[in-house]
C-alpha cells in the first residue's frame, strides 16, 4: 500500500497581502509544509472539510463558499451563499452533509444551511439571534452575545453554539427534516470565563470547553438517554502553569492520539500540553513551548504525533515543531513558512 497523503489548507485574512485558501503539501515524517496553490476568497477565517464528500467549506465575507477539491488536493469554486446576517466565525457540517451550521461573532447569530446533493451551499434553513447579557465583572467582553463556536455532538443530535459574550453554551436540538434548530439546555460557564473553542474526545464521552478570559479547560460528561442531555462538569483546570497578565487561550486541538490535547495561548505566546486520561477524562497541565511568532491563531496536530503547526498571525508565518510530550517541550524543526495573516488550518487525507 502507498502512504497516505495529506494537505493543508490554510484560511488567511485577505486584507493585506493574501487573496485565500493556501493549500500545502504535509510530509508528515519530516513535517514539512510546502505550499501548492491559492484559492481566491474574501477572508477566509474558518475552513472545514466534509466528513462523506471531497468539498471544503469556507467563511468569507459574502457568507460562505463552497469549494470542489481535487485528486490533488487543490480547491476549485462551486458556489457561495449569504448567511443572513453579518459575516460568520466557525463552522460544522453534519456527517451526512446535509446541512452546514454556521456561528456568527459579530451579530450571536447561529445559522443552518441547506447543502445540495452535489455538495454545494443552497438557502437558509434556519437562522436564530442570541440575545441577553450576561452576569459578570469584565463589561467590555460581555457586552452582547458573540457565537465564537459550533460543534456537533458526536451523535449529531444537538449543536453546541459557545457564546463568548453571553458566557453559556447553547444546546439546541436539529430537526433534519424540517431543517429546525431548539434550544433545549444551556451550559452556563464559571464567571468571566468567555468560552472561546469546543471539543469532543473522539469516544464522544467527553467535552472540553476552553475558555479565554480565565484561561481554563471546563470538562464535563456528555449523556443522552431518552433525548434528554446531560452535560456533567467534572473539572476545571487551568492551561497555562502561572498568572500572566496578558495571556489569552483561543485554541485547541487533539493530539493525534488523542493523549493530549495542545493549547494556543496568545499574549503568552506558548502552545501548552494538557495531558488527558482517557477513561476519566479529566486533564492535567504537562508543558509548553514558545511559538517563536506572535499570537497563535490556530493549532493543528500533523498525523503520526510527532509534530505540530503554530499559525502565528501577528508575525505572518506557520512554524513547525518536534514535540516531546513526556518531556513537556517541543523543538522547531524547518524554517517558518511565510503566510500573511494565517487564521486558520484543516488537515486533510486524500483519497
Amino acid at each position: 500500500m502507498g502512504k497516505d497523503k495529506y494537505v493543508a489548507y490554510v484560511g488567511t485574512y485577505t486584507h493585506s497581502k493574501s487573496v485565500g485558501i493556501h493549500v500545502y503539501d504535509v510530509d508528515t515524517d519530516k513535517g514539512v509544509l510546502t505550499e501548492r496553490s491559492v484559492a481566491p476568497i474574501n477572508n477566509p477565517s474558518y475552513v472545514i472539510v466534509s466528513k462523506c464528500k471531497p468539498i471544503l467549506y469556507s467563511i468569507a465575507d459574502e457568507g460562505v463558499v463552497s469549494f470542489a477539491i481535487d485528486a490533488n488536493g487543490d480547491l476549485e469554486k462551486i458556489n457561495q451563499e449569504w448567511i443572513g446576517g453579518m459575516r460568520g466565525c466557525c463552522l460544522d457540517v453534519d456527517s451526512k452533509n446535509r446541512y452546514l451550521f454556521v456561528g456568527g461573532f459579530h451579530d450571536g447569530r447561529v445559522t443552518m444551511m441547506r447543502l445540495n446533493e452535489d455538495g454545494s451551499i443552497g438557502d437558509i434553513a434556519d437562522g436564530i439571534f442570541h440575545q441577553g447579557l450576561a452576569v459578570g465583572t469584565n463589561e467590555r467582553r460581555l457586552d452582547h452575545p458573540k457565537v465564537s463556536c459550533v460543534k456537533l455532538t458526536p451523535d449529531e443530535k444537538y449543536l453546541l453554539a459557545a457564546d463568548y459574550g453571553l458566557n453559556q453554551v447553547k444546546v439546541y436540538r436539529i430537526d433534519y427534516k424540517r431543517g429546525k434548530l431548539r434550544l433545549v439546555d444551556i451550559i452556563r460557564c464559571t464567571l468571566d470565563a468567555c468560552p472561546r473553542d469546543l471539543e469532543f474526545s473522539p469516544d464522544g464521552k467527553f467535552l472540553y470547553v476552553l475558555t479565554e478570559m480565565n484561561n481554563a479547560m471546563e470538562v464535563y460528561v456528555y449523556t443522552d438517554i431518552d433525548d434528554d442531555p446531560e452535560f456533567e462538569r467534572i473539572q476545571q483546570v487551568p492551561v497555562i502553569e502561572m498568572e500572566f497578565p496578558t495571556a489569552m487561550a483561543g485554541t485547541m486541538c487533539f493530539s493525534d492520539d488523542a493523549k493530549f490535547i495542545l493549547v494556543g495561548v496568545d499574549g503568552l505566546n506558548d502552545i501548552n500540553y494538557m495531558w488527558r486520561d482517557p477513561e476519566e477524562g479529566i486533564l492535567s497541565f504537562e508543558g509548553g513551548s514558545p511559538i517563536s511568532g506572535d499570537y497563535p491563531k490556530g493549532v493543528a496536530a500533523l498525523p503520526g504525533n510527532k509534530y505540530y503547526v503554530s499559525l502565528n498571525h501577528d508575525t505572518d508565518e506557520i512554524c513547525t515543531f518536534e514535540v516531546f510530550f513526556d518531556k513537556g517541550y517541543a523543538l522547531m524543526t524547518s524554517a517558518p513558512v511565510a503566510v500573511d495573516k494565517p487564521n486558520c488550518i484543516q488537515i486533510h487525507k486524500l483519497k
